[in-house]
């Protein structure tokens, strides 16, 4: 049980490297800001602009170790402080499972909690075991309610912040490009693999040019490096490269449906809200399916969904034929 703390109290945490991650983190952020805790966040260079609604601060992680270590120590000296007792409990959660983590902690004098992974539970304060096989979004509320000595259900929606700013920069986007009408938002890219398989699925630009056969209006969001891939591979979406992660999430509520990879976007399009069609392979969606009520997992594997079928299935979500989403974590339908 952790020890009752004065109101006011710092605590630091480093987020997890992928969009998605830190995503499906913000349950567990908001639990310990509910608890009393004023959040101090580091994480990769995008981090501040995907996390810029929710009011925390957020200091971009260093390259070098070094740097790293002097950047945890700053923070835990502005953190004594305010708060002279800093030091005298756990001050800082290590949501990644990387040993690196860990010792970045360590030698900066914090007191880190975090999951017993890669022998580094010498290196933490408060070593938590490992969580049994489940959703991502539940390994991290675990390690927060571990850390604050509670045991609280977690929420069925993110309910990730995108601000009013952010609203209104998406619909002068889409004025400048003349969308005017609903659109489907897709998320061909998706980054890293899945227990060794590819995850992409691999009919994504026939999906597109059935669905713009069709007459949908379809808008692709392509990040650093993907410019010249969504230029080429979906020529009939239109392509809108360097929008910032905040305006992102504002355009991924806004659409009449985003249909995704397994990929960041998609995880941001749950947690605010939007409508989303998952198209899996070879990930498990009891891992890692988008958290909320309005997502649609199709899965196939490993002969993957065939883009008719994702079609029909997307147009009966835009119709209203079947219900999206459903109970946690997510709604399974069958392959059609």
């Amino acid at each position: 049980m952790i020890e009752d703390r004065q109101a006011d109290k710092t605590v630091i945490v480093r987020l997890r490297n992928f969009v998605g991650d830190v995503v499906l983190g913000i349950p567990a952020l908001r639990l310990l800001e509910r608890h009393g805790y004023r959040l101090q966040l580091i994480g990769k260079g995008w981090a501040p602009a995907l996390l810029e609604a929710e009011g925390w601060a957020v200091q971009v992680r260093p390259k070098k170790l070094g740097d790293r270590v002097a950047q945890l120590k700053a923070l835990r000296r502005e953190a004594r402080a305010r708060q002279p007792d800093f030091d005298r409990q756990a001050n800082a959660i290590a949501l990644p499972w990387s040993f690196s983590a860990a010792l970045e902690m360590r030698l900066a004098g914090l007191k880190g909690v975090g999951y017993a992974h890669e022998a580094r539970g010498w290196l933490l304060h408060r070593s938590v075991p490992m969580p049994a096989p489940g959703h991502a979004l539940l390994n991290y509320w675990e390690l927060a309610c571990r850390f604050l000595g509670v045991d609280e259900p977690p929420p069925a929606e993110i309910g990730m912040t995108v601000s009013a700013a952010q609203r209104e920069a998406a619909a002068q986007l889409l004025a400048q490009h003349g969308v005017d009408e609903p659109f489907l938002l897709i998320c061909p890219f998706a980054g890293g693999t899945f227990e060794v398989l590819d995850k992409t699925w691999p009919r994504f630009a026939d999906f597109v040019e059935l669905a713009a056969a069709r007459g949908l209006r379809l808008v692709v969001c392509p990040g650093p490096g993907e410019e010249e891939a969504a230029t080429r591979q979906y020529p009939k979406a239109l392509s809108l490269p360097g929008v910032k992660l905040g305006v992102y999430a504002a355009l991924l509520q806004r659409a009449a449906l985003v249909v995704s990879n397994d990929t960041g976007p998609a995880h941001v399009a749950a947690a605010v809200g939007g409508r989303v069609l998952s198209v899996l392979g070879p990930t498990k969606p009891e891992l890692w399916a988008p958290w909320g009520a309005r997502v649609d997992v199709q899965r196939q594997y490993p002969e993957w969904l065939t883009p008719e079928a994702v079609l029909a299935r997307a147009e009966a979500l835009l119709a209203g034929a079947v219900p999206s989403g459903g109970a946690w974590p997510f709604c399974m339908a069958p392959a059609a």
